[in-house]
């Protein structure tokens, strides 16, 4: 029997998105398509039944499938199926699931699942927000305990206006990419990359995208889930019985106050590890199988106690005031063959940086939905275990990684150099070598000096700080604190993350793990971050004050040049030949763009000298031969009644023995042999040959 469907119209933007649920996946907990325009998504959600054994946190997952054939491609590789996801997609979970997490109920421990999956898509309309709104759809009609719904939006800044959820031109045109989530209430997720805009510009673009917001959820709230929405799970969340954390507390109070009464991390990680074990040992036989009651008791009661000194004193676990940023020490050019690096060290996280330059032709080749097909820009960064101390073997780049990652890639795309400027394909790693907060920030001031070390003329120097926030929910009253570190992050209420220049913001990523935050906590966190990251900057500054003027020599030296699409053939050759040959004799790379533009790029090791004898053989190849010219060629073949003399690869002329000399000739030979190196003027172009004249013998 078919099931009873509903659709439900609303508009995004001052476009209309159909949200239909009841026609696909009814065995999911919830489920609904949205559709804008030719851009539709399914989204559905699963609970298991029953919490999973031995969780102590909860199992959100999420998941956004980028279906090929929504754009009507047919997947690459040998399976011509849908494999990894890519990193978009990956990225895009992430943003799916931060607005979603704080919501759920605190001791919910059974696995949710939240699968997105595009399938159809037109480039005018993305579609990650739809996912978003489809994502929070699904949730708030199911039987799932959740605090929502929540509304989705991107934010675009074009011509000094803001637009929501803008097309295809219009986000390219955009100064700034705001990705934004929250409830009616407040803001719960930031995502942003922008072209260097100001504090007001940036707090403008989220409160304006935080209205369309609204009347998403209360669309989502007050029309959807009244007409389709399931009658909320009764469920019995995991809790700490209320007598065992009583008598806990009681007993670990003073314990507790002397663990966290130390500024130096290694001594208060030891005393805590002591105050545990007393503590376990006291209630062993008191409560013998609430062991994890018990820990879970001290780390409530811990929490609220480092809280309250940072709240009520302004004591923060490492001495710093809320303001204070840690101590900082750089280097640059540590690894001697690598085109650029540098070491940037804040407090106890440290990140190496390496830059290597390439060729455009290693720039990374894309696979997605959208019209993007190569990274010219790539950014990558590594978390392995010993950076935290853990004895964990390598693996792949994980979410977190790839998030990160992204996050800095996108906090210094602004700065970049045009490939006409700087015609080269960049590669930045971050390995991440100690940790302890905010290493993605790191990794945005470890890459700009790594950049201006290896010679990129970057716009400007980007830096990067973490805020973190300790919120009185009974009050309102809030803290936030500057250049957070683990145990604040951890903690705390929110990891607000803001990148830029000393012009404005070009990065900005926010996780909160309460339900909102308001105007005036995103004022004064941005404010303050720029006091912070400015900050740091001069340090930065004070190792690396300026671009290297020159590239490492270890670096490949490149030249462009542009010609004739139509004499791309004469440069290549039959086979590859010509352009082969003029590879080995001056020991060069030659590439050519894939857009038929005629523009190419020569590379080479060695002396710079190399490729601009590359470049003017391919000048000479491209250029069509005018009487009056002048070029160096070669004696390649001699006759009785003149020498012929190739003065470009596949393009040779005649000189006919009286234009051999001012004096009369007898012989060829007497003026010329094979082999010889002559400088020529072209006399004349006829319809049999070029004829020349010899200027000057050179060897």
């Amino acid at each position: 029997m078919k099931a009873e469907s509903k659709k439900f119209t609303m508009q995004v933007g001052g476009r209309d998105v159909v949200i239909e649920t009841g026609k696909y996946a009814e065995q999911a907990n919830g489920a609904c398509t949205v559709r804008c325009g030719d851009t539709m998504v399914l989204v559905t959600v699963c609970m298991s039944e029953t919490p999973r054994e031995g969780m102590d946190f909860f199992p959100l997952q999420v998941d956004y499938e980028e279906k090929m054939y929504s754009v009507g491609k047919i997947p690459g590789g040998f399976k011509k199926r849908e494999g990894r996801a890519s990193d978009k997609a990956i990225l895009t979970a992430r943003l799916i699931d931060r607005p979603l997490r704080p919501l759920f109920p605190k001791g919910l421990y059974n696995d949710v699942t939240v699968v997105a999956q595009a399938l159809s898509v037109e480039p005018d309309v993305a579609p990650e927000p739809l996912a978003m709104i489809g994502s929070s759809v699904a949730i708030a009609i199911s039987d799932i305990p959740w605090a929502g719904p929540t509304g989705s939006v991107v934010v675009g800044l074009v011509d000094g206006k803001y637009v929501i959820n803008p097309d295809l031109a219009q986000r390219h045109a955009s100064a700034i990419h705001l990705n934004l989530a929250g409830t009616r209430d407040a803001i719960l997720m930031i995502e942003a990359g922008a072209n260097e805009v100001s504090n007001d510009e940036m707090v403008g673009a989220i409160m304006f995208g935080h209205e369309e917001i609204k009347k998403i959820c209360a669309f989502i709230e007050d029309v959807i889930v009244p007409a389709v929405g399931k009658p909320k799970r009764e469920m019995e969340l995991y809790h700490i019985p209320e007598e065992l954390d009583k008598t806990v507390r009681e007993y670990a109070s003073e314990k507790i106050d002397w663990a966290i009464d130390t500024f130096d991390r290694q001594e208060r990680e030891a005393r805590q590890a002591q105050a545990e074990k007393e503590v376990l040992e006291h209630f062993a036989d008191i409560y013998p199988e609430s062991t994890r009651e018990i820990k879970d008791s001290l780390y409530y009661l811990t929490k609220e106690k480092v809280r309250a000194k940072i709240f009520d004193k302004g004591i923060r676990p490492d001495g710093r005031g809320l303001k204070d940023v840690r101590p900082i020490w750089c280097e640059r050019s540590v690894l001697p063959r690598v085109h650029g690096s540098a070491v940037f060290t804040r407090g106890q996280t440290q990140t190496l940086t390496t830059c290597t330059l390439a060729m455009l032709s290693e720039k990374q080749k894309l696979e997605g939905l959208d019209d993007e097909t190569s990274k010219r820009y790539m950014h990558q960064y590594n978390f392995p275990g010993y950076c935290t101390g853990e004895a964990k073997a390598l693996r792949s780049p994980g979410r977190r990684e790839i998030g990160h990652g992204a996050l800095a890639e996108r906090a210094l795309i602004p700065v970049l150099p045009s490939e006409d400027e700087f015609p080269y394909a960049i590669r930045v790693v971050n390995d991440i070598l100690s940790s302890n907060g905010s290493s993605s920030m790191a990794s945005v001031c470890g890459s700009t000096m790594a950049l201006m070390d290896a010679g990129v003329p970057i716009k400007a120097p980007v830096a990067g700080v973490a805020m973190g926030l300790i919120k009185n929910q009974e009050t309102g009253e809030f803290k936030v604190l500057t250049d957070i570190q683990g145990l604040e992050d951890f903690l705390g209420d929110m990891d607000f993350k803001v990148a830029g220049t000393v012009k404005g913001i070009t990065a900005i990523q926010m996780d909160i793990k309460i339900k909102g935050i308001s105007e005036e906590i995103m004022h004064t966190a941005i404010n303050q971050a720029n006091e912070g990251r400015l900050f740091i900057l001069n340090k930065m500054l004070e190792c690396v004050p300026e671009v290297a003027p020159a590239l490492s020599v270890y670096a490949p030296k490149i030249l462009a040049f542009e010609i004739d699409p139509e004499k791309i053939g004469d440069v290549i050759g039959k086979q590859g030949c010509v352009i082969k040959k003029i590879m080995e004799e001056t020991g060069t790379d030659i590439d050519f763009n894939d857009d038929d533009s005629g523009r190419g790029y020569i590379s080479t090791t060695g002396p710079i000298e190399n490729a601009e004898k590359a470049k003017a053989i391919i000048l000479s190849i491209a250029h069509d031969p005018e009487v009056g010219d002048m070029f160096v060629g070669t004696v390649v073949r001699i006759l009785t009644f003149g020498a012929f003399v190739e003065f470009a690869p596949g393009k040779d002329g005649m000189i006919h023995i009286s234009k051999l000399s001012d004096k009369r000739v007898d012989k060829v030979e007497d003026v010329v042999n094979i082999g010889d190196v002559v400088k020529v003027e072209i006399i004349k172009i006829g319809e049999k040959g070029i004829d020349l004249k010899l200027l000057e013998k050179l060897s």
